[in-house]
């Protein structure tokens, strides 16, 4: 009995040992694949919502990971991902629609979708315009919000900087490529967080936002009749919106953070979890796709 047991002791310890050993080479091995480093995102502030959350997800989940992310909008980010001064340019409009830009320098990541929209100040008195009404307003022929049925008040515009995203893709859609400015040219906000202050507190004040800045302090617009949501998004049937895309660099030298945390946006956790919450669309929601020079095609 004595010799048995020792036996099967010795089998046990043997046994003991070889997993031991094995959980050390996975732990060692664990720990060579943990992510370290910092990140930095900068450019469009329509999405910085969606990245900044997934940033703080992401670092706790990699806790060697640095993620910094600022806005400046599209144009700022585009340039940086080009000149490679940030890993990654955060943009609401392709590469190929920016002046000074070369596409051929940068890659992009399509991550997600977003409605944009005319917003108002509550008491301007009507819910509707039509495009041409719209366009009126942004290029001066309109000055009174009377003139479009609604209260009489002089109207306020406040526009984005050119270097915007949201703005690129408002002109383009929203006002059919018209000068958007008038004369005085109203007034001009760095960030869709401050127009969305300015319009809910400015009496007669008109701007525009992504849907997922829209609250109840302003009144999003209706466009000929068709409201701004994201199911009229899918199909294309409101046609002011948006790819937001993360732009690196060809040559960049921190592709492999790069890559992980555009993963982990695309991963199902952020599409189907963080981006609806925020009021953002997956690219796997959308019926159509849209390329560089506008053209639509049913997927």
């Amino acid at each position: 009995m004595f010799r048995k047991g020792l036996v099967l002791g010795g089998v046990a310890a043997l046994l003991l040992t070889v997993l031991t050993g094995c959980g050390k080479a996975d732990s060692s091995q664990n720990a060579d694949q943990k992510l370290s480093g910092n990140l930095t995102a900068v450019g469009s502030s329509a999405m910085q919502p969606v990245i900044e959350e997934s940033a703080k997800e992401f670092m706790a989940k990699n806790p060697g990971v640095q993620v910094t992310v600022q806005g400046g909008g599209s144009g700022q980010g585009l340039t940086a991902a080009m000149n490679d001064t940030a890993d990654i340019g955060n943009s609401d409009v392709f590469a190929e629609e920016k002046d000074k830009i070369d596409p051929q320098k940068v890659v992009d990541h399509k991550v997600f979708v977003v409605g944009m929209a005319p917003v108002a100040h509550k008491g301007v008195g009507i819910d509707n315009l039509t495009q041409q009404q719209l366009i009126d307003i942004f290029t001066g022929k309109v000055t009174n919000w009377k003139e479009v049925g609604g209260a009489d008040q002089q109207i306020v515009l406040v526009n984005r900087p050119e270097s915007s995203g949201t703005r690129a893709t408002f002109v383009k859609w929203a006002l059919n490529d018209s000068k958007e400015l008038r004369k005085d040219g109203g007034l001009e906000e760095e960030s869709s967080g401050n127009v969305r202050k300015i319009v809910s507190e400015t009496p007669g004040a008109i701007g525009y936002l992504a849907f997922s800045y829209f609250d109840e302090s302003i009144k999003p617009l209706k466009l000929d009749g068709v409201e701004p949501t994201n199911e009229n998004v899918y199909t294309n049937k409101w046609k002011v919106w948006a790819y937001q895309h993360m732009y690196t660099n060809k040559n960049g030298k921190n592709k492999e953070l790069e890559d992980a945390f555009i993963n982990y946006i695309l991963s199902p956790e952020v599409q189907k979890g963080l981006v609806i919450k925020l009021g953002y669309i997956p690219v796997s929601e959308m019926k159509v796709e849209r390329d560089a020079t506008g053209n639509v095609a049913q997927k």
